[in-house]
């Protein structure tokens, strides 16, 4: 009997005997290991969050109870058993479903997340507005997968707990290592310490003890130390109590008759709640459980032996040049420090931390504390690379410009996934760092078209004493030779690669390749274009492009990233400057929204900036 195909939504869960549910969660977990091997995805989280889910939604009653999910890649079961079952062959594919929760596409989303540590603050201010306009659903934060490193979980914690508003915190703790036998007790413990029975005999116990005359008070004092000090004793539930949470765990989270009662027993209760639940990464696929990291988010394999499919002769990434050409300069310069915040295997760190334990800092979902740690180490004379990929650098913007920039000081900001990223869609697309770092004072910021280009970069942030940032996109590289030794570029200075009378496209990062082939295009019709790769977003070759500018008298800016305040505003805001008043431009990047889930080839063909879409606005313009 197929079950999953009766779920039509949690409705149909709850009825479902408990008997069954074993035989559910195996269905699911085969379909989802079936479905990501075809479409790549995040899998380990998910096969371990399973249960959680089903006993999530039958404990609760969604979708008028809330479920906020934290990180939202653990929410594929949640996406299965809430009507979206039909269009998961679809998952992260261009205009399918999200890889991530997405309050457009289901009622059952209540909040979109894609970043981390989000959860208790957004679920905190959904029970803050419950008690405001005299609703009385549930509210439940499930934060796992790291998220709770964040400095953000821990703000929501401290309000969370300040507030004592009626919210329960799910803690996915799928990295824990704890006993089976305390484990075991103190599941004993949470389940019996949350009946209705306990309960309901601790609080006449309170009662009877604070009317007694004479020691009443002082008994009832030693009893909660006493209650107090087991639960300490047999879990790491201290933290969350100080934090004025009442703390239920460990428990098993495969264990779906254990979870399933524990978290009816939490229903009832009021205050904040943080139930801790242990699972594990990867569960039921071998391949996963033994290789979390890999299956973290990984694209197509075999969904029978979990050997993940290689294109032959692939041309190596940009992150393991990245990570390789690192691990050189580092052998040559001891001052070199690589940060990286919870990404080790997806910034292409693996081999230098391996190589240099002591140089090297995983900080965590903390990207905010990432930058004001390198620049303490930079105050300290060490030459800090703060590897992080574009999206999520976004949340330390202020760390960037307050404690690195406006000191002046000599951090790198080496921004991996810069540019559209594919699958994993407006949540990850690294296309706003033009706009949000050119503005600021003192810092550089290059962009190499290619991975040789990327190495020369590398070494021309080293050798600068300030800030510096560069990006490179995802995927594989041009798969050009490797040079056998590598110099610093002059800051500021631009490459001619193509000439032309009739025009002048000036192009950074991967749009320089697009813009040769365009031009190359256009060639063949007549139309003879320039081709010049800006090299630096900031500062610019003021110098090459006022010339190429005033020679032909028209220009195109391209970019892969949203044309407000990128690298196109920058080339206008150098015509204003300088009075360049005769010269008619096209500026083509992003437009001023969020771009959707697809490959990096539908992505920028949609938008027009590949190499066709560019030669078709250049030729309108034309026209």
């Amino acid at each position: 009997m197929n079950l999953l195909e009766q779920i039509h939504s949690p409705a149909d869960l709850r009825k479902l005997p408990k008997e069954q549910l074993p035989a559910l969660a195996e269905e699911i977990r085969r379909f989802v290991i079936e479905t990501v091997a075809k479409n790549g995805g995040h899998l380990s989280s998910n096969l371990g969050v399973i249960e959680l889910t089903l006993a999530l939604h039958r404990a609760f009653d969604t979708p008028s109870d809330r479920i906020v999910w934290d990180v939202g890649h653990q929410a594929y079961t949640h996406k299965l058993i809430t009507g979206r079952k039909a269009k998961f062959c679809s998952l992260r594919q261009v205009d399918g479903l999200s890889g991530f929760p997405k309050r457009d596409e289901s009622e059952y989303d209540c909040f979109d997340v894609g970043h981390a540590s989000t959860s208790i603050s957004a679920a905190l201010g959904m029970a803050c507005a419950r008690d405001a306009t005299g609703g009385r659903e549930k509210v439940v934060a499930v934060i796992g997968d790291g998220s709770l490193t964040g400095g953000l979980a821990f703000e929501g914690l401290n309000q969370a707990g300040h507030l004592k508003k009626d919210f329960i915190l799910i803690l996915n703790d799928n990295e824990m290592s704890i006993s089976p036998n305390v484990g075991a007790v103190s599941s004993f413990l949470s389940r019996k310490m949350t009946s209705d029975l306990f309960i309901k005999f601790k609080k006449e116990t309170e009662n009877f003890l604070t009317h007694l005359p004479g020691f009443g008070r002082d008994l009832l004092s030693l009893a909660k130390r006493a209650e107090d000090s087991l639960k300490g004793f047999l879990t790491p539930g201290m933290l969350f109590e100080a934090f004025g949470f009442d703390y239920i765990g460990p428990i098993d989270g495969h264990n779906l008759e254990e979870l399933e009662e524990t978290l009816r027993n939490v229903k009832r209760l009021n205050g904040p709640v943080l139930v801790h639940v242990l699972t594990r990464k990867g569960k039921g696929f071998a391949a996963a459980e033994s290789d979390p990291a890999t299956f973290h988010g990984v694209g197509p394999y075999d969904a029978q032996t979990g050997v993940v499919h290689k294109k032959a002769g692939a041309a190596p990434s940009y992150t393991s040049i990245f990570g390789e050409t690192l691990v050189k300069m580092a052998q040559e310069d001891k001052r070199l420090v690589a940060i990286t915040a919870a990404m080790l295997e997806g910034t292409g760190l693996k081999a230098f931390a391996e190589r240099f334990p002591e140089r090297f800092f995983d900080v965590g979902i903390a990207e905010q504390h990432a930058v004001t740690f390198a620049a303490g180490l930079a105050c300290r004379g060490m030459r800090p690379v703060v590897a992080i990929y574009s999206t999520f650098l976004q949340r330390a913007y202020d760390n960037v410009l307050h404690d690195v920039c406006l000191q002046n000081l000599p951090v790198t900001f080496a921004m991996d996934r810069g540019g559209l990223v594919g699958a994993d869609g407006p949540t990850h697309h690294g296309v706003f760092d033009y706009s949000y770092l050119r503005h600021i004072p003192n810092l550089v910021f290059m962009v190499p078209r290619d991975e040789v280009a990327l190495q020369r970069t590398m070494a021309t942030a080293l050798q600068h004493d300030g800030p510096f940032a560069y990006r490179y996109p995802r995927g594989e590289s041009e798969g050009l030779p490797q040079p056998t030794e590598i110099t610093p570029a002059p800051i500021g200075r631009g490459e001619k690669l193509r000439d032309g009378k009739d025009g002048v496209i000036f192009a950074i990062g991967t749009m320089v390749g697009e813009a040769l082939k365009a031009a190359e295009a256009l060639a063949g019709e007549g139309l003879e274009l320039a081709v010049v790769d800006a090299v630096f977003l900031k500062p610019l070759d003021r110098d090459l492009m006022l010339e190429e500018a005033r020679r032909t008298g028209r220009v195109i800016t391209a970019e892969e990233n949203v044309l407000q305040g990128g690298f196109g505003s920058a080339v206008l805001e150098l015509f204003e400057q300088e009075q360049v008043d005769s010269v008619r431009t096209l500026c083509i990047g992003l437009p001023d929204e969020f771009v959707e889930q697809g490959t990096q080839q539908q992505l920028r063909q949609r938008h027009g900036i590949d190499a066709a879409g560019m030669a078709e606005r250049i030729r309108k313009w034309y026209a």
